[in-house]
């Protein structure tokens, strides 16, 4: 099918290089244009403007923020203005519920088809193809962007036709995995308090009632302390938590671990750990218990 990408961040190279790979036909677009170039090896058409990438079939965004989705989609040359009748908007950027209701209404009143359509896992399942996408839309829109779906995740998961689902499901999953590495934090620095080696620690917890990968990936950097180079950079899980507690804000849903995610998140930045991973509040709780 005739795919265009807009954002070639950590996650969405390797994800149009998928889609290459798949034997899609793939125009891209970055504002760093040498990003872009780097896939025409891999067969990809470098778009000189975001509207050029919004002809084909699908037209994905992956974008950092609210602002920079706002920015692609409403500004000046935007993705809404340039896209033609037949071509589905999939967001798969991690966004406010407030502008996931904002690009619904606006795709709506153009006439246009909009799918939202965020994923889970970190760079390495990118550019292995096994990302979780969760999508939120029309059913016959969701069906027409599959065939890419399929190039880039190990399961696609329909949360219903309102694409704002797909939006709160990935706000809320992503608090609970900063959750985790709270939690994990607090545990490894406790144990470490009791001399107790830490990768033996992540060993037996991983072996018996913590198999699961989340604690696996993250334990694992914890115990090692390899914040850096980051798989999902500080600012982006602060980001993250604070859209949660927005939504909970919203709905009068009370986040109280949230908040004191947030808070820890924060710190971390307040102390300069911005380009780490954020799962460097395994150094946060080290430091309070006074380990570093």
């Amino acid at each position: 099918m005739d795919v265009g990408f807009i954002g070639l961040g950590a996650m969405g190279l390797v994800m149009a290089r998928n889609l290459c790979a798949a034997g899609h036909t793939v125009t891209v677009y970055n504002r760093t244009r040498s990003k872009a170039e780097s896939l025409v090896e891999h067969g990809a058409k470098v778009a000189d403007a975001p509207a050029e990438a919004c002809k084909g079939e699908v037209v994905i965004t992956l974008l950092s923020d609210d602002a920079a989705v706002a920015d692609m989609v409403f500004g000046s040359g935007g993705v809404l203005n340039a896209l033609a009748p037949d071509t589905v908007h999939v967001c798969m950027s991690t966004i406010s519920t407030a502008l996931g209701e904002r690009l619904t209404e606006a795709h709506t009143a153009a006439g246009r088809a909009y799918v939202s359509a965020p994923v889970f896992g970190r760079p390495d399942a990118a550019e292995a193809a096994k990302l979780f996408i969760v999508a939120g839309g029309a059913a016959a829109a969701i069906a027409r962007c599959q065939p890419a779906f399929d190039a880039l995740g190990q399961r696609t998961f329909v949360v219903g036709e309102e694409p704002v689902k797909a939006n709160i499901t990935k706000i809320s999953g992503n608090f609970l995995i900063s959750a985790v590495i709270e939690s994990l934090s607090e545990a490894f620095t406790l144990v470490r308090k009791y001399d107790i080696e830490p990768q033996a620690y992540l060993d037996l917890l991983t072996s018996t009632i913590f198999s699961a990968p989340v604690y696996k990936n993250y334990g694992g950097i914890i115990a090692q302390e390899k914040f850096d180079p980051p798989g999902f950079k500080l600012p982006l899980g602060l980001k993250d938590v604070r859209l949660a507690i927005a939504a909970g804000d919203e709905t009068n849903t009370p986040l109280p671990i949230a908040s004191l995610v947030r808070d820890h998140l924060v710190a971390a930045m307040a102390k300069g750990y911005g380009e780490l991973d954020w799962s460097v509040l395994g150094r946060i709780a080290a430091q309070n218990a006074g380990l570093e």
